[in-house]
């Protein structure tokens, strides 16, 4: 630490007991010192565990949720078998008449993990029940 001259805040007194205005000295904090007073927060050990604690609870959470989505999925009734020059679309007006077509098609993209449109001739594709 080193000292620094600054003027008080309350005037000193000297020693007859009347006020001066005399510079005083006070500590001012260096090196080591200076930099644990601009430190950041230090987590103990309990504070960590409990990070730790809170991360893995909110993981299991998140585990859950999402395989907790991917059981809910639609149960399969058949499977059927594209025909040559069949498309996806036909598939699901013709297996799944009670839904909207764009809306079979979605339920069948879903049941069967397809990102496209896209089927070929001999592919087996999950048709799910209609709810």
């Amino acid at each position: 630490m080193s000292a620094a001259a600054v003027w008080s805040v309350a005037p000193a007194t000297d020693l007859v007991g009347a006020p001066s205005r005399r510079p005083e000295l006070r500590l001012v904090p260096t090196g080591r010192a200076a930099r644990a007073a601009s430190a950041p927060l230090r987590i103990t050990r309990f504070g960590r565990l409990l990070v730790l604690a809170s991360a893995v609870t909110l993981g299991v959470v998140l585990l859950v949720s999402v395989l907790g989505a991917g059981s809910a999925a639609a149960t399969i009734d058949h499977t059927v078998t594209v025909s040559s020059g069949q498309t996806l679309s036909q598939v699901a007006a013709h297996e799944l008449p009670g839904l909207p077509v764009d809306e079979g098609v979605a339920q069948i993209q879903l049941a069967n993990g397809l990102s496209s449109l896209q089927v070929h001739a001999g592919q087996r594709l999950a048709i799910p029940a209609l709810p």
